[in-house]
């Protein structure tokens, strides 16, 4: 059996600081400590070998009992993290809060425990942690079961009572609003777009909903920042660029004027700032755009933004956005300057980066290449994507890296294995409830041109397809083709006999316009 490498992936995401106040917590400790001995040694490893471990200590005779000591130092390495970011979480704060409150009522110590709660619920209202809430409600009642049984009365119970039932309407109110959420993410996550009408409907429910649709129905500041963040993301599923940035912004400027809230949502704060983002590049203001990726990069390592978590979304997300954006404005040679730091970077976060990130980031290094007319290398890359078995997770990516293969061989005269591949982007398309008429018009005519060698014959090609792909562009819907793979300045470069580039940098101006 494979040895478990979930101790060493602990080890490894603890940073210097962790590193060292565990190393304190540990001095503090008396007896032998065994674990430090395997700490130290995996902490060196640059890949887990308990090979090596056992074979460095195989005279001593905690080794005997490796997977004990190691599911220890697991346990120790948790325990040292929860104290360490005790007083930085909020929730960690308030546990610790209604702990104190449990141990001094189990003491008697009535006052001081009211004292604790009076403090808490001022936290839990500042942040809006209504779980929090409710249970030091609770302790609010039982310490008033004391002051009765004391002769005091001065507490008054239904004031208690209808602040317990507004909470529970909140939490309730805020729940409702997760599940909202979990819906529209499924769509965003699976397909990145409505692919066909069965989605559109889907989505065109969640908005209809009526803690959605209906005025005045979030309960808190919480609920209000996620109802206009499902708004957004129903807009951005139908491409709507224009209502996914009013609703963004509109989360963006809840959160703005809620500081205690915004750090304690700053993963969803963080993705406002992405799809805000996205919404500057598809609208053509790249300036905005190249002004919000250093901003959200700022936020890195300030309060409440300093968790790893944080750090590798603010890296995949504006890295890859990056990467779209010079795509946009055809600045290819500065996109493939961008891989090594990119790929540095994916190499420091490892396996901390999201599948979905990885995908986009093989995706966009295939186009960064095919830009500069790197075919070969655009090729390697556009095939690491088609290698993958993912059948949930984008299958925009997925499909539309099947077209752009079919281009790439087509660039490298590549005219007997298209057949094959074309067969084979067919079969998948084919499995697939798409309504999208564009991919199938595409995949025509590369099938078309790779079967015919005169150079006067395939301009004729691509001047028809200019025409009937000219055509479909018009639609809302078969543009989305643009988002992945520049069709419309792949198909003048070829006609006006110029670079990929400057097709797209004649386009940009159209288009904006």
């Amino acid at each position: 059996m494979k040895p478990s490498t979930e101790l060493f992936k602990l080890i490894k995401s603890l940073t210097k600081s962790e590193k060292r106040f565990f190393k304190l917590s540990s001095s503090l400790q008396s007896g032998e400590k065994n674990y430090l001995k395997i700490f130290d040694f995996i902490e060196a490893q640059a890949e887990y070998d308990e090979i090596a471990l056992k074979e460095a200590y195989k005279d001593e005779t905690f080794i005997k009992h490796l997977p004990s000591e190691k599911n220890h130092l697991y346990k120790l390495i948790l325990k040292s993290l929860r104290s360490y970011y005790s007083e930085q979480s909020v929730s960690s704060s308030l546990k610790q809060e209604i702990k104190n409150v449990e141990i001094l009522y189990n003491k008697a110590l009535y006052k001081e425990c009211e004292k604790f709660v009076s403090r808490a619920k001022s936290i839990a209202k500042k942040y809006e942690k209504f779980y929090y809430w409710f249970e030091l409600i609770n302790w609010e009642k039982q310490l008033l079961e004391s002051a009765y049984e004391s002769g005091e009365f001065g507490t008054d119970l239904d004031k208690l009572i209808e602040e317990e039932e507004m909470v529970i309407a909140r939490l309730r109110n805020l729940a409702e609003y997760q599940v909202i959420y979990s819906k529209i993410n499924l769509v965003f996550r699976s397909g990145g777009f409505t692919r066909n009408e069965k989605e559109r409907q889907v989505v065109s429910d969640i908005a209809d909903y009526h803690l959605i649709k209906g005025k005045n129905t979030a309960l808190s500041t919480k609920a209000a920042s996620i109802c206009y963040y499902i708004k957004g993301l129903c807009a951005a599923t139908n491409r709507n660029y224009e209502d996914s940035f009013q609703f963004f912004n509109r989360t963006r400027e809840i959160l703005d004027n809620n500081p205690s809230i915004k750090v304690d949502v700053s993963q969803r704060y963080v993705m406002t700032l992405i799809h805000l983002l996205r919404c500057y590049i598809d609208s053509g203001d790249f300036k905005e755009a190249e002004s919000l990726i250093k901003e959200i990069r700022a936020l890195q390592g300030t309060k409440g933004f300093n968790s790893i978590d944080i750090s590798v979304r603010i890296f995949a997300n504006t890295y890859n956005q990056e990467l779209v954006l010079l795509h946009k404005i055809g600045n290819f040679d500065k996109s493939v300057k961008l891989i090594p730091v990119i790929e540095k970077k994916q190499v420091e976060f490892g396996e901390k980066v999201s599948k979905e990130m990885e995908v986009l980031f093989t995706y966009n290094k295939a186009y960064s290449y095919f830009g500069i007319g790197d075919y070969k290398t655009a090729l390697s890359y556009i095939n690491e994507v088609l290698n993958d078995n993912e059948q949930k997770l984008r299958q925009d990516i997925y499909s539309f890296a099947r077209l752009f293969n079919l281009v790439i061989h087509f660039e490298l005269e590549n005219y007997e294995f298209l057949e094959y591949v074309v067969k084979s982007a067919n079969r998948y398309l084919s499995k697939h409830e798409r309504d999208y008429e564009i991919e199938q018009i595409c995949i025509k005519y590369i099938k078309k041109l790779a079967k015919t060698p005169s150079r006067v014959n395939r301009i004729e090609l691509f001047e028809k397809m200019e025409q009937e792909i000219g055509g479909l562009l018009k639609d809302h819907n078969e543009r989305v083709i643009l988002e992945y793979f520049d069709i419309e300045a792949w198909i003048r470069s070829k006609l006006m006999k110029i670079s990929f580039t400057d097709a797209v940098e004649d386009l940009i101006s159209e288009r904006v316009n």
